[in-house]
């Protein structure tokens, strides 16, 4: 796996100061992306132990609510296996630290219904996330009010919550 960028003490991809991956690949493609760069599965550097110690440091001061993964796409299938290692250590070593991550994937269409049952990798990784925004960026629907996404039809959801209730529920953004 490739990563683009990596954004120490990142304000806008989830609430609190955060450390965001953004990986590399991404076959959906939206118009209107802010990252075409990084459809690219080869774009950037080269996913290492390194570059997981680096960002595990990253997190360690208090004042880092959490990490954020994005891209490109991190449940295309070979990025799900190259953050396994990453998300694993997180929240072996730092379990007070939240993880948030953005697909364009529908969460209970594409990733329950179809990823979950084709890939072990799905299931672990989705174990890690608090928070999935899900759904494609629609350039028709962009909308600059929201919070932590770029288009109406996007969801902030709740993973553990949804994964045992058996229905999406949604984050509360008042709480």
């Amino acid at each position: 796996m490739n990563y683009a960028e990596i954004k120490y003490c990142d304000v806008a991809n989830g609430p609190g100061v955060r450390t965001s991956l953004f990986v590399s690949g991404c076959s959906h493609h939206c118009p209107g992306c802010f990252n075409e760069i990084a459809w690219d599965f080869n774009y950037g550097k080269p996913f290492t132990q390194d570059t997981i110690d680096s960002i595990i440091e990253s997190l360690k001061p208090d004042y880092i609510q959490g990490l954020t993964l994005l891209g490109g796409e991190p449940f295309e299938y070979s990025n799900q296996k190259g953050l396994l290692p990453l998300v694993r250590q997180v929240r072996e070593g730092l379990p007070q630290k939240d993880i948030w991550c953005f697909t364009g994937f529908l969460f209970d269409k594409d990733i329950i219904e179809n990823m979950c049952k084709r890939w072990k990798e799905t299931n672990e990784l989705l174990s890690y996330i608090d928070v999935l925004v899900d759904g494609r960026f629609v350039e028709e629907l962009k909308n600059l009010n929201l919070k932590f996404k770029g288009s109406e039809n996007q969801r902030t959801i709740l993973v553990n919550e949804s994964l045992k209730s058996g229905n999406v529920i949604l984050y509360d953004f008042d709480k």
